[in-house]
């Protein structure tokens, strides 16, 4: 898994909107990596609204949020458009759970990205990371914590 002082793999996924986005494209600034296994889903949803709601905390911060999965593009627009999330999401979806299998938190068995956090500071060196089981809800508060390292 990519830890702590490790460069973060860089990557190339197409976002919900059909844009592609690429770890270059974040300009120099600070960004929070969160896969999760899959939209729609109870868990991922509430935890992708938990860090809608908490937004503020991570834009003030300069934290770009994006949030990954092997869903389909499509899939993640209709997501985004069902809950309005107002941050990225990116398709990790062709070929498979590439980026994902890159960063250590792909789950073969479930053929999905694990729930794996990284917090990428403006060079791209992962500077916090945490990983939670399948069936187990993300902690927010940790990673609005974890934005406070970068200051």
């Amino acid at each position: 898994m990519t830890g702590v002082g490790d460069r973060a793999p860089g990557f190339s996924l197409r976002s919900q909107h059909g844009e592609t986005v690429t770890l270059a494209d974040l300009g120099g600034a600070p960004a929070l990596l969160v896969f999760y296994p899959f939209a729609f889903s109870g868990i991922c949803s509430s935890e992708l609204a938990a860090l809608r709601d908490h937004r503020g905390a991570f834009d003030d911060a300069g934290v770009r949020v994006i949030a990954i999965s092997c869903d389909p593009m499509f899939s993640l627009r209709v997501f985004d458009d069902r809950d309005g999330f107002g941050f990225t999401l990116l398709s990790d979806f062709w070929p498979h759970g590439e980026i994902a299998r890159a960063y250590g938190c792909f789950d073969g068995d479930m053929g999905a990205a694990g729930r794996s956090s990284f917090l990428l500071d403006a060079d791209g060196i992962v500077r916090w990371s945490v990983s939670h089981g399948v069936g187990e809800q993300r902690v927010i508060s940790l990673h609005l914590q974890a934005i406070l390292c970068l200051s």
